[in-house]
This record gives C-alpha cells, sequence and structure tokens, in this order.
C-alpha cells in the first residue's frame, strides 16, 4: 500500500506540474506575450480556462501528502515554512489578478492586475523550484530547511517559463505565436525535466517514516482509485472545450 501511495502521489505531482507549469508560465511571459492591452487579454485567454482544473491537480496532491504521509507534511511545513508561505501569497496574488482583471474598466487596474499575475507567476515558478531544489539535496533532512538545493529555484523557474512558451506555441493565434517562439523551449521538454525533478527529489524522501497505519493507506488508496478517474475526465473535457486557438479576448 505504501508503494501504491507513493505512485499515486507521483502522479498527482506530476500532473500538477506539467498541467499548472504551463499557466504560471505563460503568467510569466505576459510582458513578453502581450505588449498591449488586446494581446494581453488574449495571453490570459490562452490560459485563464485552465488554470482552475489545473490547480485541483494540487489541492489532490495535498490531500495525498496529508492522509498517506502525515510525517512528511509536518517535516515539509515545519522545515520549509518561509517556501511555503511566500508559495501561498503567490498563489492568491496571481489568481486575484486574474479574477478581478476585468471587475473594474480602467487602465490602471488593469496594469495593477497585470503585475500582479506576472509577480505571482514568477513567485510560484521560484518557490517551486526552491522546494524540489531543497528536497533534492536534503532528503530525508528536509525538516532542518533550505539548504544549497534552494538556489535552483532560479534555473527550475526558467523551466517552468520556457514551459509556458511552449504552451503558448498551441493556444495562441497570428503574431503572437511567433513571439512565443523567440523564447527557448519546447513543452515536451520542458514538462519532462519538470517531472524528472520532481521524481528525483520523491526518492530522496524516507517514505517508510513518514507514511501513515496500512489501514490509512488502504483508505486513501480506495479514494484515490476514486479520484483519479473523475480528474483525467474532468481535465479531458477542458481541454477537449478550449482545444482550439484563442483568437479572441475573453472576459478578463
Amino acid at each position: 500500500m505504501q508503494t501504491l501511495a507513493v505512485l499515486v502521489l507521483a502522479v498527482f505531482t506530476a500532473g500538477y506540474l506539467v498541467l499548472a507549469g504551463a499557466d504560471i508560465g505563460m503568467g510569466m511571459l505576459l510582458p513578453v506575450l502581450g505588449r498591449g492591452e488586446r494581446e494581453r487579454r488574449l495571453v490570459i485567454a490562452a490560459f485563464a480556462p485552465f488554470f482552475l482544473a489545473n490547480e485541483v491537480w494540487l489541492v489532490a496532491t495535498a490531500g495525498v501528502v496529508a492522509a498517506a504521509f502525515p510525517g512528511l507534511e509536518h517535516a515539509l511545513l515545519s522545515g520549509l515554512f518561509p517556501l511555503f508561505v511566500a508559495l501561498l501569497v503567490g498563489w492568491i496574488v496571481r489568481d486575484m489578478g486574474l479574477w478581478l482583471r476585468g471587475r473594474v474598466d480602467a487602465a490602471g487596474w488593469r496594469a495593477v492586475c497585470d503585475g500582479a499575475v506576472v509577480a505571482g507567476s514568477w513567485v510560484l515558478a521560484l518557490v517551486w523550484g526552491a522546494v524540489l531544489g531543497t528536497v533534492l539535496v536534503g532528503g530525508g533532512h528536509v525538516e532542518d530547511g533550505v539548504n544549497a538545493g534552494t538556489v535552483l529555484g532560479l534555473p527550475l523557474a526558467l523551466v517552468f517559463a520556457a514551459h509556458g512558451a511552449g504552451f503558448a506555441r498551441w493556444r495562441l493565434a497570428g503574431g503572437l505565436v511567433e513571439r512565443a517562439r523567440r523564447v527557448p523551449g519546447r513543452y515536451w521538454v520542458s514538462g519532462v525535466v519538470l517531472v524528472v525533478v520532481a521524481v528525483a527529489a520523491g526518492a530522496r524522501l524516507p517514505w517508510s517514516q513518514v507514511a501513515a497505519s496500512p489501514e490509512a493507506l488502504g483508505v486513501t488508496a480506495v479514494m484515490c482509485a476514486v479520484l483519479l478517474p473523475l480528474l483525467l475526465a474532468a481535465q479531458a473535457l477542458v481541454w477537449w472545450t478550449f482545444r482550439g486557438r484563442a483568437e479572441s479576448p475573453g472576459y478578463l
């Protein structure tokens, strides 16, 4: 059951990094891809339909950690508390920028919201990179706090940006596609890099020391067996619904 729980957690984590990493990366590149009000609205329209569905994978990941590996939850939160506070702030700022952008019809308001989207996206990318790097280097001693691996936040943030550029090539149209092609990177390559780093970091963790009881692991396995197909079906529906290129601004 422990091995199964680890594999499920790896699937949820990989799903979040690959899927949400795309909209995070596009948010990071918003000033580069969109150079005017209409262009920025087009960029946001390209990834806005996906970001909530993508964040569900993070919620599922946190649920598996809390239920199946409570010791890991304690170690991460106690050792990397400042990073997770920054992560939460970046998440809130980015999402508020997206949700509130279209609520007031004023150029200044939209500029502030665009800044929130960009800043929040960069914070998310940098902090996730720092968390993965810290775990990769610290392994079983992650509760000791940040370490030399934290500096991997910057290069991994650039991987997020490349991932967003690759996604932009799929979703944008016209001259915006050409602009996205000027950013180095390919969607599948950056996705593989994020997954490999996450798996390598996970391999360093002492799973047997942080696992819950066999009964709790069994309940978690049953819940995940029900949840995973629903997540995959919902994600497939979102991608099918918004499978075309974003050629007109959305409500944001």
